[in-house]
């Protein structure tokens, strides 16, 4: 069976999260570009594929993978040879689920609330994600002792929670630019080569 991944792929979209990884992890991979002006993502073809008609979609070894942070996750461990997890057994696998996990789970709710100004939950505990605020501060914090997430280790959980923060900065989110934290992260993660190729197409 092939390794080649089919990438389902826009741009203007979270699969440029899953572009980044695909190239952290030197995968090889068929891009497939799927037009949201043309509807291309709604064809009876690519909803066989991803009923939610979303991107990123992944084929590898005939399994579909949707959700960016699953996508991230599976390919991490599809190519370990790359080092971007942390293996079962490493006491660093822990931290690297919390933080893959946290990004998914509190930081992209958390951070459409507030751009999208919805109001606040008037119980936070029954929400997983508690508040905005929280949320960029738990970050912070996990992020002072860096360089990344992980300490002195690079892995796909910086490069969804990352590309997460790079996201909420272009878009003028609060507590983020202007934070030395937040800064200096970004910049060490938009300087890696794989970031910049991805970022290139």
């Amino acid at each position: 069976m092939s390794e080649e991944i089919v990438f389902y792929h826009n741009p203007q979209s979270r699969a440029q999260m899953a572009h980044w990884m695909l190239e952290e992890a030197g995968a090889p991979y068929k891009t497939v570009l799927i037009d949201f002006a043309k509807g291309e993502n709604r064809t009876p073809a690519f909803l066989a594929i991803n009923p939610m008609g979303k991107l990123p979609t992944i084929v590898h070894r005939g399994t579909v993978v949707t959700e960016t942070a699953a996508i991230i996750a599976y390919i991490a461990d599809a190519f370990p040879a790359a080092g971007l997890a942390p293996p079962p057994g490493d006491p660093l696998r822990g931290a690297y689920y919390r933080w893959l996990f946290f990004g998914a789970g509190c930081m992209e709710p958390a951070l459409l609330d507030k751009m999208m100004n919805r109001p606040p939950v008037e119980r936070k505990a029954a929400v997983g994600w508690g508040s905005y605020e929280e949320v960029m501060a738990t970050l912070k914090t996990a992020l002072a002792n860096g360089p990344y997430l992980l300490g002195d280790k690079f892995s796909a959980a910086d490069v969804y929670v990352g590309s997460e923060i790079r996201f909420a900065m272009m878009f003028g989110a609060p507590a983020l630019k202007g934070e030395t934290v937040f800064d200096d992260y970004v910049a060490r993660l938009s300087a890696r080569p794989a970031a910049q190729r991805a970022a290139g197409g």
